[in-house]
């Protein structure tokens, strides 16, 4: 083909909404068009670095022992019911019904389709370990589509999966997959970091991200310098402090007219903000409401927090919502004599004393306030952010940041997908067996912003 025909249409400027490097210049040199908010056609020169990717993806899964497959994007509501993941995945999942009323989603990841696949075609430990992956467009109806590729409603995506007979042996997938992951990002030319990661909604106990190392990521990496610890802040950790010493004071009522923020009751009271514990009203399900509690400096782990709800569908309250419920005073809310919602409380409350929450009463806080003493928790989980300065989990060095963009992530799944959907195999002994699952993804699309 001759350029002179070549359509690569670049732009002397930068589009207003293109906010990062990969964005604008994505756009400025001609590869992407923007059709919608998180919708993007790719023009022969973007194109070819796409298929560029997905050449070194392919050579890389191969050495790795895994086949391609191409499976449909329209997935039924009927295999994500069978392991509780349509009501789970909440609103990020495209939804549909054909012209008989049967529903479907655009697939966001395929576990359920692979497992139904593998559950009716291989029944034989002869035939295990096996790997499938394929290359395919995935939807996810982000809430703030932005940053270009990056963050999309229609990416492009490299899912595998592996089906093995035991924990020993998905294990061994899982270093395979991580090698070959390795290689992939090496290749592609990438300054990138291994992190433990969370599981989310995918599933499973052990989970990492392939991170790069980048100013303009969206993703937050917590790491130590003097071991290896490093972890994305979803799921970093850090030990809790030593139990106070003070004295247990009785709780005490005092005023505080319009001091509804943490900053404000701090500076009112004159007490540092990491003695005030804040609660905080979440909506999830179909209506129920949590008190989450957290230290007045935290911030809440929105990752953290779905594992704690046991669902991703959830939101602060807001607005108007407020109005339903007349007995929760907006910016005076606090655990002590609160019966009408859920409270979880982040671990680090349990080692603190006479600390200040809201009074439940318009302008009015409680001091002095004690777990046991004045209110009970039932639920404690670690729900809140690590940040810099936060002690390393591992040595307890202090912790550093670094802003990352995910290009990848592996996940140790176990049984949750094959027990549910009742996959198994026959083993040497003849007995039934489910299969033991790992599933492993690339982003190949943001692969190639993430280079930029």
């Amino acid at each position: 083909m001759k350029f002179s025909v070549l359509l690569a249409p670049t732009l002397k400027e930068s589009p207003s909404e293109a906010e990062v490097v990969s964005h604008k210049l994505l756009m400025r040199a001609g590869m992407i068009r923007k059709v919608a908010a998180g919708i993007y056609t790719f023009l022969p020169l973007g194109y070819n670095v796409i298929k560029k990717i997905e050449r070194i993806v392919r050579e890389e899964m191969g050495r790795a022992g895994a086949q391609e497959i191409l499976m449909p994007v329209l997935q039924p509501a009927d295999l994500w019911r069978i392991t509780g993941r349509w009501d789970q995945f909440g609103p990020e999942m495209m939804r549909m019904a054909d012209r008989n009323g049967r529903e479907f989603a655009l697939g966001p990841t395929a576990e359920e389709m692979i497992t139904d696949l593998v559950k009716n075609e291989v029944k034989s430990y002869r035939q295990l370990p096996l790997t499938l992956y394929q290359i395919q467009v995935k939807f996810r109806d982000e809430i703030r589509p932005r940053f270009g590729l990056m963050r999309g409603r229609e990416f492009i995506m490299k899912d595998a999966y592996s089906f093995n007979r035991t924990v020993e042996e998905m294990q061994q997938s899982y270093s395979d997959m991580y090698d070959a992951y390795s290689r992939i990002f090496s290749r592609c030319g990438l300054d990138y970091r291994a992190v433990d990661a969370a599981t989310g909604l995918i599933g499973g106990k052990v989970s990492q991200e392939f991170m790069v190392l980048a100013e303009s990521g969206e993703s937050t990496i917590l790491y130590c310098e003097s071991c290896n610890y490093a972890a994305s802040d979803e799921v970093a950790t850090a030990p809790l402090a030593e139990p106070s010493t003070e004295a247990i004071k009785q709780s005490e009522l005092v005023g505080t007219p319009g001091q509804k923020s943490v900053e404000q009751v701090a500076t009112f009271l004159n007490i540092p903000e990491d003695k005030i514990v804040k609660t905080l009203i979440y909506k999830y399900g179909a209506s129920e409401l949590a008190g989450i509690l957290v230290r007045g400096d935290r911030d809440v782990n929105d990752e953290k927090l779905s594992v704690a709800l046991g669902t991703a569908d959830f939101h602060l309250l807001a607005g108007a919502e407020w109005q339903e419920y007349p007995e929760l005073i907006r910016g005076f809310v606090g655990p002590v004599g609160i019966n009408s919602v859920r409270l979880i409380a982040d671990k680090e409350i349990s080692v603190m004393q006479n600390f200040v929450v809201g009074a439940n009463r318009p302008d009015a806080h409680l001091i002095n306030v004690n777990v046991g003493e004045d209110f009970q928790v039932e639920e404690w989980a670690d729900i809140k952010t690590i940040k810099a300065g936060d002690k390393c989990p591992a040595c307890g060095g202090a912790l550093l940041s670094a802003k990352g963009i995910e290009v990848g992530q592996i996940f140790q799944l176990g049984t949750k997908y094959s027990a549910a959907m009742e996959a198994m195999y026959i083993d040497e002994d003849g007995a039934l067996k489910p299969y033991i699952m790992g599933t492993y993804g690339i982003g190949i699309s943001r692969t190639a912003a993430a280079a930029i």
